[in-house]
C-alpha cells in the first residue's frame, strides 16, 4: 500500500488523476506467490488540459493550461523463491499554469508561475515476503521538486483461507510532506515566511472473494487522517483547515466470459472527507484478447462530487468578467475559490491497445479523453462561474520479462 508521491501536480486539477493512474509509480499488487519471472517496463506519458470559456467575455475561447511529459521505469523481480522486490522511478516535467481562482485567465492569464517549467523526480521501492497463505509487503516512496518534497512508508499484509477463495488484506501508510512556502513564486507574500508541513496516516482493510471460475469480487474500506498545511500557496485568497480526514469505500467485480475469452471489470468508489466533499466514481472496462497477441481494452469512468463547505462561488461580476475575483466574506474563517473543490461531474473515455510480440516482449498504447462540467454534478449544485475543463493523455509503454 505504498503511498503515491505528492507533487505540485496535486495542484493541477482532478483531471490529472486519470492521467496519473496510467503511471507505474504506484504500489505493486500483492499475490499468493512470487512472480515466476522478472519484468522491466518503460512508459512515456503526455498529458494536456485546457478550459473553454462559458461567460459573455470568454464564450468560445479555449486556452491550454497544464502540460505534463513523464518518463517512468518499473522493475519487479523474484528473489530466492519466497521474496520479490519492485522499484519504480519517474521523471516528469510540468509546464503551463492552473487558474489563480475559479476559471480566471480569459482573456488574460493569471498564471501560476510556480507551476511553469516544474521538474519532478519520484521513486517507489517495495519488498514482499510470501508465505503459504499470504504475504507481507513493506514499501517506501520519495518525491522531490522545487517547492514540494514527499516521503512515505507503508506496510501491508494479506492472509488467505485454506481453499484460497477468500483473501483478507490489512495495510497502513504514513507520508511526511514539506511544502516550500519560502519560494519567490508563491503568490501570497505572507505565505513565504516558512515551510509548510503535512502528515497523513492511512489505513486499509479489504476482502477479495472468488465467487466462481468466472467471478471475483473485492471490497476495500480505507481511512486517512491528515494534519498540517492543506492551503494552496499558488492561489490567493485561499485558506483551508489544517486537518483533513477522509473515508473511502471501494468495490470491484471482475467477470470472465468463456465464449469470447474477454473480461469485464466494474468498480465503484465512494469518498467523503471533513472538507465536506462527497464523491462517487463508477468505472468500467472490458479486456478483449484478439488473435496474434493483440488485446483491446475500452474503458469508461464517471465521476461526480459535491463542493467543499468553504468553497466560495463566483459572483455575478466575475461571471461577466473573469478578471474580477470574488473575495470571501470578512467573517469566513476558511475559504477557497479553487475550482477543484467546487461541485462538478466528469466523464473519461479511453482505449488501450497492447501487442504481445513474443513470450518476452509486450508493447501498449493508451489514449484517454476527459471532460469536466459544473452542471454534470449529481450530488451538489455546480458553480456556473467555472468553465468547462478538458484533458487528454497518451501513454506508450514497452515491457520485457526475464
Amino acid at each position: 500500500m505504498a503511498s503515491a508521491p505528492k507533487t505540485t501536480s496535486a495542484f493541477l486539477g482532478a483531471a490529472l488523476v486519470s492521467a496519473a493512474m496510467a503511471l507505474p509509480s504506484v504500489q505493486f499488487a500483492n499475490a499468493d506467490a512470487p512472480p515466476e519471472r522478472g519484468t522491466v517496463s518503460l512508459k512515456y506519458l503526455n498529458y494536456q488540459d485546457s478550459q473553454t470559456g462559458d461567460t459573455a467575455v470568454t464564450a468560445g475561447m479555449s486556452r491550454d493550461r497544464i502540460a505534463v511529459n513523464a518518463l517512468s521505469m518499473m522493475v519487479i523481480a523474484p528473489i530466492a523463491g519466497e521474496w520479490s522486490i519492485g522499484a519504480a522511478l519517474m521523471e516528469d516535467s510540468i509546464t503551463g499554469a492552473s487558474p489563480a481562482y475559479h476559471s480566471s485567465g480569459f482573456p488574460a492569464t493569471k498564471a501560476v508561475s510556480g507551476a511553469s517549467g516544474e521538474l519532478r523526480h519520484a521513486g517507489d521501492l517495495d519488498l514482499t515476503r510470501y508465505f503459504s497463505k499470504g504475504s507481507v509487503t513493506f514499501g517506501t516512496s520519495y518525491s522531490m521538486e522545487s517547492d514540494y518534497i514527499s516521503r512515505g512508508a507503508s506496510l501491508q499484509g494479506s492472509l488467505s483461507t485454506e481453499d484460497k477463495n477468500t483473501t483478507f488484506t490489512v495495510g497502513g501508510s504514513f507520508s511526511d510532506d514539506t511544502i516550500k512556502l519560502n519560494t519567490p513564486n508563491v503568490v501570497d507574500v505572507k505565505k513565504r515566511v516558512e515551510d509548510g508541513q503535512k502528515h497523513v496516516v492511512a489505513g486499509l482493510f479489504g476482502v477479495t472473494k472468488v465467487l466462481s471460475k468466472s467471478d471475483i469480487v473485492q471490497f476495500n474500506l480505507g481511512y486517512s487522517k491528515g494534519t498540517g498545511y492543506f492551503t494552496d500557496p499558488y492561489k490567493d485568497p485561499d485558506n483551508r483547515p489544517r486537518d483533513r480526514n477522509n473515508t473511502t469505500f471501494f468495490t470491484r467485480w471482475n467477470h470472465h466470459f468463456n465464449g469470447t475469452d474477454g473480461t469485464a471489470r466494474l468498480s465503484y468508489r465512494y469518498y467523503t472527507d471533513t472538507f465536506g466533499i462527497r464523491a462517487h466514481t463508477l468505472g468500467a472496462e472490458y479486456v478483449q484478447p484478439l488473435q496474434n497477441g493483440w488485446t483491446l481494452t475500452p474503458l469508461f469512468r464517471l465521476y461526480t462530487q459535491s463542493e467543499a463547505d468553504f468553497y466560495v462561488a463566483a459572483s455575478a461580476a466575475e461571471k461577466a468578467n473573469p478578471s474580477r475575483a470574488t473575495l470571501p466574506s470578512a467573517s469566513d474563517l476558511y475559504y477557497t475559490e479553487d475550482q477543484r473543490l467546487s461541485a462538478f461531474g466528469a466523464l473519461t473515455a479511453g482505449l488501450k491497445i497492447s501487442k504481445q510480440l513474443n513470450k518476452d516482449w509486450l508493447v501498449d498504447l493508451k489514449i484517454e479523453k476527459y471532460e469536466q462540467r459544473e452542471n454534470w454534478s449529481l450530488n451538489g449544485r455546480g458553480d456556473p462561474g467555472v468553465a468547462a475543463f478538458h484533458a487528454k493523455s497518451v501513454q506508450a509503454g514497452v515491457s520485457r520479462q526475464f
